[in-house]
């Protein structure tokens, strides 16, 4: 049996479809946070027969006529593929807009049945729904539900395994001819069934809250502000108390105090890895091998695993702050900018989802009709900072700017400038414009207290993948940077004190050269950034690995850190390097997601050499500017640095010119 779940964006659906099925989907407040059709298997407690029932969620749609790529999707799966029973998740708040669809499907002649969600809203707002005068002007079963409590859902599928097993469907005829019948008939059935207390004229909460929050200056000061807590929650406070823990049990250190804020101490731990090294010692292992597990596997992966509270107190409260309706305001009050430089309003949707990782971010441009507009959201989202960025981030602003948790919300906003400037250059280039057919439909939901619970299973969620990673890709990377920076390319050890001899060392010096004027022109932080292009997490690990260090003393503020001992940074050369591995190109899995988007190895290598070079310059500017102004003298590479600039400014030149004339990249197909 396959259950077919519909209804418009916001209505619940995907809330819906992760209770009855095992799926943790992302949920969200606006279209286009479902793609594509997703289907699982219907979980047993909500199976009393015991039988193979698929459950498919479709993107969420206002109608069938296909106005939208979801509604395409929805519209085709609908009317092509084999269903036994429709279950229309209804938005009982906006039960005008939602019915619309409803009827549509009631001509299906597919078994239906309503689950009028967001009962809870609809009592706060004194709304009063008749459910016998809807079921009579429908002809179809129909429950209250609340998706976020269960209430309801397990009556709901109930009911829908008997309506296809009866094969039972509405008789009711619609009779329409075309869209205005529809939305008389919607407001006939609406007029009927719907008794509102709340007098019309009088404003809702919610609507007063929007004067200030959705304001388009004001909003924007907001968001700052928001950002700014968040990341002084997890980056300053929370995240770091359990980043030692969790530090102390894989490194070794004094576990009491890493779990009383330093009140206490005296009680200190081996660890996984000073357990493991004793092990070896008493098993007089081989040292190649002991520094193979002890350096590049527990080393360098446990770097990465020590950012893991900072990933996931950071997930937690972003996923609170788009339960709450607030998110859908900030895209709402991006969108007129981002319309000026041709973006689409639907282009917001994939940088969002970019905060969490580029990959889905990229795919969900193609929600997004217009070519060129798709095209530039695909260019321009991996600048937004992913959670594989954020152990780079978390790792330099704990070491040369402590205490000021602004310096992470400052990356994020960095890159909304990049985006707009970025986006702006392309639009001049390829003559993208934006087109008075498109449009951002977005869904401005009630605020309400955000589910904690959902919230969790997002941020463990998100937990599972980073370990996953960890322990896969990670892991490989480490043990092949290990081996590169131990052997010669004569395939014997490498001297101590002598890596620059190594196969590693001997394949990065040659780029390290490229990366002087940026501030960081040595081997061991170009072959940390290279790594980044397979996993951005990895540019953390392979540091980890390659100077010899644990996490603790990897991030240790203080003039004796490695990064400033051996890697010679400074302040201002180390946020030029965060800056260059945020800005390059994202990881080859985000590469390739971009490739099959893109649909083409040309736009593909435009993408490639745009990231590469907005990365490169943004370095090279901040770097030598920021030595100027910091310590008033000139950076490494000042003269070559002079070059590339001119030669970039003349190259932007020539490429805004053909772009003026219809040449160039415009001609790209």
């Amino acid at each position: 049996m396959r259950i077919s779940l519909t209804g418009n964006p916001n209505s619940g659906k995907t809330t819906f479809f992760n209770e009855i099925t095992n799926k943790v989907e992302r949920v969200g407040n606006w279209g286009g946070v479902t793609i594509e059709k997703k289907e699982a298997k219907l979980k047993r407690i909500y199976n009393p027969q015991k039988e193979d029932i698929i459950i498919a969620d479709l993107p969420g749609a206002y109608s069938m006529s296909a106005y939208t790529s979801e509604e395409e999707i929805t519209s085709d799966f609908m009317k092509n593929d084999d269903i036994d029973v429709i279950i229309n998740i209804v938005d009982s708040s906006n039960l005008n807009r939602s019915l619309f669809m409803t009827t549509e499907l009631l001509e299906l002649g597919i078994p239906l049945v309503i689950a009028l969600n967001k009962k809870d809203i609809i009592k706060k707002q004194e709304d009063i729904i008749d459910i016998k005068k809807l079921y009579k002007s429908l002809g179809v079963p129909i429950i209250f539900t609340v998706a976020t409590t269960k209430e309801g859902i397990k009556e709901v599928i109930i009911k829908a395994i008997e309506l296809a097993d009866n094969k039972e469907i509405s008789k009711v005829k619609t009779n329409v001819k075309d869209k205005n019948e529809r939305y008389d008939l919607v407001n006939k059935i609406t007029n009927d069934c719907l008794k509102q207390k709340v007098k019309s004229s009088e404003e809702k909460e919610s609507d007063k809250w929007d004067r200030f929050i959705a304001h388009k200056w004001l909003g924007i000061i907001i968001f700052a502000l928001v950002m700014w807590l968040v990341f002084t929650i997890s980056q300053i406070w929370i995240g770091p108390y359990f980043s030692g823990i969790i530090d102390s049990l894989i490194m070794g250190g004094d576990f009491l105090e890493a779990i009383s804020f330093g009140i206490g101490s005296g009680w200190e731990i081996a660890g996984i890895f000073g357990g493991t090294e004793s092990l070896f010692v008493s098993m007089n292992v081989n040292d190649l091998l002991a520094s193979l597990v002890l350096n590049g596997i527990i080393g360098g992966v446990g770097a990465i695993v020590g950012f893991l509270p900072l990933i996931m107190v950071l997930f937690f409260f972003l996923s609170l702050l788009e339960d709450s309706g607030y998110m859908a305001r900030v895209a709402l009050v991006m969108d007129r900018y981002f319309k000026k430089i041709g973006l689409a309003g639907k282009s917001l949707i994939p940088m969002y989802v970019g905060t969490a990782c580029a990959i889905p971010a990229v795919m969900s441009a193609r929600t997004i009709k217009n070519e060129k507009q798709r095209r530039m959201t695909i260019l321009l989202t991996p600048f937004v900072p992913c959670g594989a960025k954020l152990p780079v981030i978390a790792l330099f602003v704990g070491v040369f700017f402590v205490g000021h948790s602004y310096v992470s919300a400052l990356m994020y906003f960095i890159s909304i400038i990049v985006i707009l400037l970025v986006g702006l250059l392309i639009k001049v280039i390829t003559g993208a414009k934006y087109e008075e057919d498109t449009y951002f439909m977005i869904e401005l939901p009630n605020y309400k207290l955000p589910s904690l619970k959902s919230a969790w299973v997002i941020t463990f969620d998100r937990a599972k993948l980073f370990i996953i990673k960890a322990g896969t890709i990670i892991l490989i990377s480490n043990v092949v940077i290990w081996f590169l920076q131990t052997y010669g390319w004569d395939f014997q050890p490498v001297a101590e004190n002598a890596g620059d001899t190594s196969m590693l060392a001997t394949i990065a010096t040659p780029i390290a050269f490229l990366l002087i004027p940026l501030g960081f022109g040595i081997w061991q932080l170009t072959a940390a950034a290279v790594t980044g292009f397979i996993a951005k997490e990895n540019v953390v690990a392979t540091l980890a690995v390659l100077f010899l260090v644990s996490e603790e003393a990897l991030g240790a503020p203080g003039s004796s850190n490695v990064l400033i001992t051996i890697g010679g940074l400074t302040a201002v050369s180390s946020f030029a390097y965060v800056l260059f591995n945020l800005y390059t190109p994202p990881c080859f899995a985000a590469i390739g997601a971009m490739r099959t988007e893109l649909k083409s190895t040309a736009w593909l290598l435009v993408a490639l050499s745009l990231q590469l070079g907005v990365g490169y310059l943004l370095a090279l500017v901040v770097y030598q500017i920021g030595t100027v102004i910091a310590y008033g003298e000139l950076g490494s590479g000042f003269i070559a640095s002079l070059v590339v600039l001119a030669l970039a400014i003349i190259g932007i030149t020539y490429l805004i010119k053909l772009g003026k004339q219809g040449k160039g990249l415009a001609n790209i197909g």
